[in-house]
C-alpha cells in the first residue's frame, strides 16, 4: 500500500475531511490531494510524525525505505532529487519484474542503488559551480 493510499484510509477512519487533515498538520487541501491522488510525498519529514500522530499509527507505517528515500532526496536535492528517486525506484521495479531474485537480494540491490544515488550526488556537488550550489538556510542561534 502506498504513502497516500495509508493516509486516506486512517484518515476515513478517523472521519476526517482532506481540508480538516491539511488543516490541522498545516498544510493545503492541494497537498493531501497531491499525496492521495497523485501518489505525492511530504517534502519534510516532520509532516510523517505529525501525520502518524493524528492519525494514531506509527512512523515507519507511513514510512517506507522508499518513501524514506524519496523524502530524503527531495530533501537534499530539491525536486529534482526527488524525481531522480522516483524514476530510480521505478527503473528498479521494471528490472525487477518477472525476475528471480528473492526479496532479500532485491532489498540488498535497492538498498545500494539508494546509496549509490545519494554519494554520487555528494560527490557531484565538488564539480558543481558555487553559483549553481543550493546554500542550507542559515539557522539563527
Amino acid at each position: 500500500m502506498k504513502f497516500g493510499e495509508k493516509v486516506r484510509e486512517l484518515r476515513k477512519k478517523k472521519g476526517l475531511s482532506q481540508t480538516e487533515l491539511g488543516q490541522a498538520v498545516g498544510v493545503s487541501l492541494r497537498t493531501v490531494r497531491g499525496w492521495e491522488i497523485e501518489g505525492r510525498y511530504p517534502k519534510k519529514r516532520e509532516l510523517y510524525y505529525q501525520l502518524a500522530e493524528l492519525l494514531d499509527c506509527e512512523v515507519s507505517y507511513l514510512l517506507t525505505e522508499e518513501e524514506n528515500f524519496i523524502t530524503q532526496a527531495s530533501e537534499l536535492y530539491g525536486s529534482r532529487g526527488e524525481k531522480q528517486a522516483e524514476r530510480i525506484l521505478e527503473q528498479t521495479a521494471a528490472l525487477f519484474a518477472g525476475g528471480d531474485l528473492s526479496d532479500a537480494d532485491q532489498i540488498a540491490f535497492l538498498n545500494e542503488i539508494q546509496s549509490l544515488y545519494l554519494d554520487a550526488k555528494i560527490k557531484a556537488k565538488k564539480y558543481t559551480p558555487k553559483k549553481y550550489r543550493h546554500q542550507p538556510a542559515e539557522t539563527e542561534s
